[in-house]
Parts: C-alpha cells; structure tokens; sequence
C-alpha cells in the first residue's frame, strides 16, 4: 500500500487506471493513473510523479507531481514539483515551484472572493 502523508484522502487512483470523464469529490484525491476529464474536489488533490489529467484541476490544495494539460484553481496552495509538467494556467493563494518543474501559462493570485486578482505570464 502506498502510504499518503494528506489528510482526508479517501480516494486513489491507480497507477495503472486510464479514467475517461470527469470526476466530483468532496474529499482529497490521489492521482497515479491518467485522467481524461475535468477533476473537481472540495478537498486536497495530488497529481503523483508518472501521472497525468488531460483537463482542468481544481481543489483546496494542489501538489503537481506528474503531468497536467488544462488549469490548476486552488483556494489554497499549489506545488508544481520539480518532476512536474503544466500546459494551462494557475489560480492559487500560495504558489511554490521547485527547480526544474516544467510550466507553460499565466498565474493568477487569488485575493479574496470578492477582490480582483493579479495576472502574473510565465513562460
């Protein structure tokens, strides 16, 4: 079993899961797999180092360690990892990106609900 430092995590998908449409959760996800959908959580979201989601991500927290072509919208924090790979833009509160992370987008801060936010272009 692999072992998950997040909390509130009950769902996993594995490494050898190839998921067509696009998922709904409450709680945390672990991604292993491929993912060809939309993922929407109201909890924390891990995109492990091998794994890839081919549509939009959004979640409390996110950790990027693998592959995603769409956008990241975070309340929380976002972690591109340096084994990352985003085509698509960032919405976030917190922003961390490690050396050799791969990013092609815009990041967006996020303010608070009601305020503007602040377009940031990385290339």
């Amino acid at each position: 079993m692999i072992k998950s430092k997040f909390k509130n995590v009950h769902t996993m998908i594995g490494p050898d899961a190839v998921l067509k449409g696009s998922i709904k959760l409450e709680q945390g996800l672990i991604v292993y797999g491929q993912v060809f959908g939309d993922v929407q959580t109201r909890g924390s979201i891990r995109i492990a180092r091998g794994a890839m989601v081919d549509g939009n991500v959004t979640g409390a927290s996110i950790v990027l360690g693998g592959k995603v072509v769409g956008h990241l919208k975070s309340e929380g924090s976002v972690i591109l990892k340096k084994t990352s790979e985003l085509k698509g833009n960032i919405s976030y509160r917190k922003l961390h990106i490690e050396d050799g992370a791969q990013f092609e987008g815009q990041c967006d801060l996020v303010l608070d609900s009601s305020g503007p936010s602040t377009p940031n272009k990385v290339v």
